[in-house]
């Protein structure tokens, strides 16, 4: 058994409690959908927001609705480069699997644009 990262990233519409709620929910569920996550592989969570979204911690989500309660999460602060996506929530799931699982990267809304 091997880690494997996988990536993630949504914008939201304003600096809330319900709109960072709402869309860290959506991201996680995609990505364990997409990925055929089961919450006991993963060995870690980091997320990283851009500094226009304060309102609350993502991991908050995972840990309350999702019921991720044993699972190591830290937010941080994505880099506040000139010109760069704003209201952006990104994530990496760290998981345990085989060597043959190939990682289903998810984003969504506005965050797309980060993959082109």
């Amino acid at each position: 058994m091997i880690t494997k990262g996988i990536r993630g990233a949504i914008t939201v519409d304003e600096n809330s409690p319900e709109a960072i709620g709402s869309a860290v929910i959506k991201l996680l569920q995609e990505i364990v959908k997409k990925n055929n996550i089961d919450i006991e592989q993963i060995s870690h969570v980091i997320f990283s927001s851009t500094s226009d979204l304060t309102a609350d911690y993502p991991a908050k989500y995972a840990r309350i609705n999702l019921k991720w309660k044993d699972v190591p999460m830290m937010c941080l602060n994505e880099m506040d480069v000139a010109g760069s996506l704003r209201k952006c929530i990104r994530v990496l799931i760290v998981i345990n699997c085989s060597e043959l699982f190939e990682p289903v990267f998810v984003y969504l809304e506005g965050a797309e644009n980060l993959r082109k």
